[in-house]
């Protein structure tokens, strides 16, 4: 018997840390904030994983754009679904959870950084990132996690809110956006290469090659054939 889950487990799993399914879940818990709790809550949790995306995104588009990153590690950039897996599961379920007692509290985090650990092994499982990657990803969504826990430990309701409905939104969320692809990647590659000026982006495989060639500029690719990266 294999005991080990097989490919399309792992993508089911993978899916869970798509931008698709995270982003929106991540305004349903500000909403839940600012409806029940203060703005300032919705604000300070929307302010940290804004943040954090934007490491993210400024990794990838370094590395696609200019070939920057770490060949020893073969890291290419912060994986996103790490970050947003650690990051907003945690505090959706905290979220759930925050007008109960302080230990379940701390169970439903360590349940959503559970969570969120899984998705991380799934990218690797899967190949699409390096270890050092999700390790990277993860500990930067953890960080957001723990980070606004501290900050709304404290929180007092403006009003009653059950865990009953507010846990029950969070999971609408997550089944009815479960697998809808978002083109992140393309977004980010259009970006890196328009900042850059080179015409193709670098790519893993070929990077870590050390007599490599940089990809020409969009204005040397009619009189220098290009050199892929």
């Amino acid at each position: 018997m294999n005991l080990f889950p097989s490919a399309s487990t792992w993508f089911f799993v993978t899916a869970f840390g798509s931008v698709g399914v995270m982003a929106p879940l991540a305004v349903v818990v500000a909403a839940w904030l600012a409806v029940g709790y203060r703005w300032k809550y919705a604000c300070a949790w929307l302010g940290l994983l804004g943040v954090a995306s934007g490491l993210v995104a400024l990794s990838k588009i370094a590395f696609i754009g200019w070939g920057i990153g770490v060949r020893d590690l073969d890291f290419t950039g912060i994986s996103g679904h790490a970050l947003m897996s650690t990051a907003v599961l945690p505090v959706a379920l905290f979220v759930a959870a925050l007008s109960m007692r302080a230990s379940l509290r701390v169970t439903a985090i360590v349940l959503g950084l559970v969570i969120g650990v899984m998705v991380g092994v799934s990218r690797v499982v899967l190949n699409a990132h390096s270890i050092s990657e999700v390790v990277a990803g993860g500990l930067l969504g953890a960080v957001v996690a723990v980070a606004f826990a501290c900050i709304a430990w404290r929180a007092q309701a403006a009003k009653t809110l059950s865990p009953g409905p507010v846990a029950a939104s969070l999971a609408a969320v997550v089944i009815a956006l479960h697998g809808v692809p978002v083109p992140t990647q393309q977004w980010i590659t259009q970006i890196a290469l328009e900042l850059s000026g080179h015409e193709r982006p670098y790519i893993r495989a070929r990077w870590k090659v050390q007599n490599y060639r940089i990809p020409a500029r969009r204005t040397e690719a009619l009189a220098v054939p290009f050199a892929v990266a």
